[in-house]
């Protein structure tokens, strides 16, 4: 299994909400790829501007194929000109068996 966290920060409050948007629907459409097991978005309860990613896949091969449909390209794209930095992006390799 691998798991990807990250992070968006909106450039202000005016913006928060079509950034918010634009995570929803790429949220949305990503759960629905072969290979998603979980794939979520939520608010920072700290920072009300940054949001948090959350997602599961199934193997490598599946994160490959994300990254590749267009939809998902876009979302990165669409949603660069909304943040005031650069995004938080990290992927883990889960596939060991988690210990007793």
């Amino acid at each position: 299994m691998i798991i990807i966290t990250g992070s968006l920060h909106a450039r202000s409050a005016d913006v928060l909400p079509e950034l918010l948007a634009l995570a929803r629907e790429h949220v949305e459409r990503s759960r629905a790829e072969p290979g998603c097991i979980e794939h979520g978005v939520a608010i920072d309860a700290e920072d009300p501007l940054r949001l948090v990613f959350f997602e599961r896949w199934v193997d490598a091969a599946a994160i490959q194929a994300h990254f590749k449909v267009p939809a998902s390209r876009e979302f990165v794209q669409r949603a660069g000109t909304l943040v005031d930095r650069r995004p938080e992006l990290a992927i883990y390799d889960a596939t060991r068996q988690p210990m007793p």
